[in-house]
Parts: structure tokens; sequence; C-alpha cells
């Protein structure tokens, strides 16, 4: 296909929202949320709805171009630099719905999950947010989603119940259990490969206060802490959710003065039944407990995630068990005297609900493991990011005996085999519902099919 100017048809087709390299504005447009990725598109597209959204589509493909879908540009390593294809940056399709009788919420592409917790709350009703307050709905829905209700309610794509996109022939399309309903199943695990969504449609939980927070030991402590924490986990009801973090804090002025440069331990999760749950872990004496009663909404900050745009590296695995050994290995390169450079070595608590498939679940079912690992840090330049890079593989080689296969796909922030993520019949179904929706690979989602 010969490819031609794009400028000109897509600064009229977006009103003149739209960046182009040697424009004032792409350097700021194409960033992501991570600054180490150097996105570098052949534009970035700002459409404020789905029609312009088919525009976009359909001038890109006349031209020859590939198009990315990306509201905050979390999880973007994957994508690549993006050469030949239009970033559609979906953040200004905005709007939030509730129907708090059917206990459903609608919202655009572009909503951030704050946004959603707002709007639920005075109804008494929670999603299945992350730990993010500003990661976009859309992303972590398509994804999976694995927040702090995730072993009693599972993953936030199987509660999504319609589903708004624009597929690679311009056309706008609903659908839902009954209206295309294998595209319905794939775009709930299978991520962004199949159209540029526009709007989603999930169910809501009633829950207006909850026993959330967080404890914290110092590093030292960090083999008797994850020992005992591991061993919890694994029998701990269906009702609470945690992880566990080894932490080296940087001496960041916006920290308390009591953590800033210190290394730690902490615990945070949440818990909606009885929280004397929690008490194998306070026989633990930890230095600070803040675990208490707290407004639903703001469980979307207890992990305190970083909020504001900076260059990063981390990668994942899938953990089938931590044994006491398992822990030995992942002190002695994470842990103190360790040398580790990582600022963050995490695991997110597994099973309950995630093991179990719901019926009428999505193309990602669960996590099929009883811990997440996920570690990284900062990283300023490209010396700072190999070494950590180098470490990460350290850990994870560590923990490779009691790993498997496949990752949680919103955590893996590089590319990976994407098809190790779902068994044979899934993978197969996913590819089929891709050639069908999109056969000449029109769409440049992050995870790809």
């Amino acid at each position: 296909m010969t490819m031609i100017d794009p400028a000109p048809a897509l600064r009229d087709l977006c009103g003149g929202a739209i960046a182009l390299p040697g424009d004032d504005g792409y350097d700021a447009a194409r960033q992501g949320f991570n600054l180490a990725v150097d996105q570098r598109p052949a534009a970035v597209a700002y459409p404020a709805d789905a029609h312009e959204v088919a525009e976009i589509v359909t001038a890109a493909r006349a031209n020859g171009l590939r198009v990315a879908p990306q509201a905050t540009g979390h999880n973007a390593g994957p994508l690549g630099g993006l050469d030949g294809s239009i970033l559609v940056k979906t953040s200004g399709i905005g709007g939030v719905e509730i129907d708090s009788v059917a206990r459903i919420a609608r919202v655009g592409a572009g909503v951030l999950w704050e946004e959603v917790v707002d709007a639920a709350a005075p109804y008494g009703l929670i999603a299945l947010h992350g730990s993010s307050p500003n990661v976009s709905v859309t992303g972590y829905s398509l994804g999976g989603g694995m927040g702090w209700l995730a072993r009693s309610h599972g993953l936030q794509a199987n509660s999504v119940t319609a589903i708004e996109l624009v597929t690679t022939e311009g056309e706008l399309v609903r659908t839902d259990a009954q209206h295309d309903p294998e595209l319905f199943w794939a775009l709930r695990g299978g991520g962004g490969n199949f159209g540029i969504v526009t709007a989603l449609e999930f169910r809501l939980y009633p829950l207006s206060e909850v026993y959330a927070g967080m404890m914290l030991w110092d590093w030292t402590e960090a083999e008797r802490v994850l020992t005992a924490w591991a061993q919890w986990a694994v029998d701990a009801p269906d009702h609470v959710t945690t992880s566990f973090r080894i932490m080296q804090l940087p001496p960041l002025e916006e920290l308390p003065e009591m953590l800033r440069g210190r290394s730690v331990v902490i615990i945070d999760g949440a818990v909606q039944g009885d929280p004397a749950v929690l008490d194998p872990l306070r026989a633990l004496s930890p230095e600070i407990d803040l675990f208490g009663m707290v407004p639903a909404p703001a469980l979307v900050r207890i992990h305190q995630d970083p909020e504001d745009p900076m260059p990063s590296v981390g990668a994942t695995a899938l953990i089938t068990e931590l044994p006491p050994e398992a822990v030995q290995a992942v002190i002695a390169v994470a842990g103190p005297g360790s040398g580790s450079p990582l600022e963050m070595v995490e695991f997110r608590q597994g099973g309950g609900a995630l093991l179990r498939a719901t019926p009428g679940h999505g193309a990602i079912a669960g996590v099929p493991a009883q811990f997440v690992l996920f570690t990284g840090g900062l990283a300023l330049d490209a010396e700072m990011a190999a070494a950590k890079q180098a470490h990460m593989a350290e850990v994870k080689a560590a923990l490779a005996p009691y790993s498997r296969a496949g990752h949680y796909l919103n955590f893996a922030e590089e590319q990976v085999d994407v098809s190790e993520s779902f068994d044979t019949d899934t993978w197969a179904r996913l590819c089929a519902v891709k050639d069908r929706l999109d056969p000449e690979n029109t769409i440049h989602a992050n995870h790809a099919i």
C-alpha cells in the first residue's frame, strides 16, 4: 500500500487534536506513563468520541498505518517504538454513569479508576479496581484486573457486562453475552487486540467501608515476615486480599521522615470479613500497624502506587508456591546484604476466586498461581535500567523452581510470548477472533495476538 502524508486528513478529522513529528506538542503527546519507554509513533491523535475514533481508523488504513489505542500509557513497554502506527489517545473519551439499582457502571475509554470510585461511593458501591487511582479502567479490565477484592470476587474482566468498540472496518459495535459472544469473550482477557474500545459497562458491588491498611517492619525482618506471610496467605479465607513488598525507599522529601531513604517490609491489603484473620500477621510484631476501618474509596490508594509519570523497569512471574527455601532464595538476591538495586520486590496474594473459573468468564478465567511476582524500580538512564533488569533476572532465576509458564499480562512490562499465558484451546480461539476482526493486524496492541 502506498504511503501518503496522513497529516491533512487527520488534522481535519480531529479538529486539530493531533500531533506529528516536528510539532511543538509531539514529544509531550507521545509519552506514556513510563518515561523510560520511548514511543515514536507516526502521529498521536486525540479523538473526542467513538465517531472520531472510527474516522481515525479509516484514515490510518487508507494511509497504510496501524493504530495503537492508549489511555494513560501504563504497560506501554511491550508496544515497542510504534513506527508506522498512529497512537490513539483515548483519554478524551470520558463520562461515568452509575445505575445504582442494577449496580452497573458505564464509562468512556479514557476514564480513570478514581473517577469510578468517587461516582459509585455515594450509593455504597465499589468496583473491582486495582491498586492505582490513575490507571485507566479500559486497559486494566481488558487485561484481567487484579485488585483488593480479587480473592472474593475474581478478576475485573469477568465483571464486565458489555463493551463498545470501533472495528478496523470503522464500524461501531456493542458486544455482550448475547451480541457476538465470541468477541465479548475474547476482549475480556485478550486485551486491546480486536478493535479500539470506546466504552465499558461492568458490575459494581455493595461495599461502603472495609478493614484495610498496612503493616511495616524493617527489612532486616524480611525473611521472617515473608516466610510467615507466604504460609498464612495460602490458607487465608477468600475475604482477604493482601500483598507483600520488600522496598528500598529513595530519600525523597515527599516521604515521611521516618521512611525517607529506608529499607522496609510492607504487608498491605483489605479484609471484608472478620479482621481477626490478620492476627497471625500481627503476631509478627510490626513496627507500624495502620489497618482499620476505612471508607471503601480509600482502597484505591492504600498501596501508594506512584501517581506521576516516571522512568522505570519491571518484571513479573507466576509463582506456584513460596516454601521456606524459596523465601531464602529471594532474600539472598533481594534482601539485606544482597546488594540489590531494586526499589521493590512484591508478591500479590492469589488463590480464592482467582483460582476458580466462574460461569461465563472471558478469555482469562483467573490467575493460575498462588502468588504473582512484580519487581522493579527507577530507571533514570540506560545504565541504571540495564543494572536493574539484570538483577530482576536474578530474582526470577532464584524463583524459577517455584514458577510456572506464562504471565499475568497486566504486570508484564516488556514483550513476552503471549501464547504462554493461555492454554492451547484458548489461544486458538483468540487467534480465530483476531483473524476475523483484524485480518490485516491493523490494531497495534501491547500484548499482541
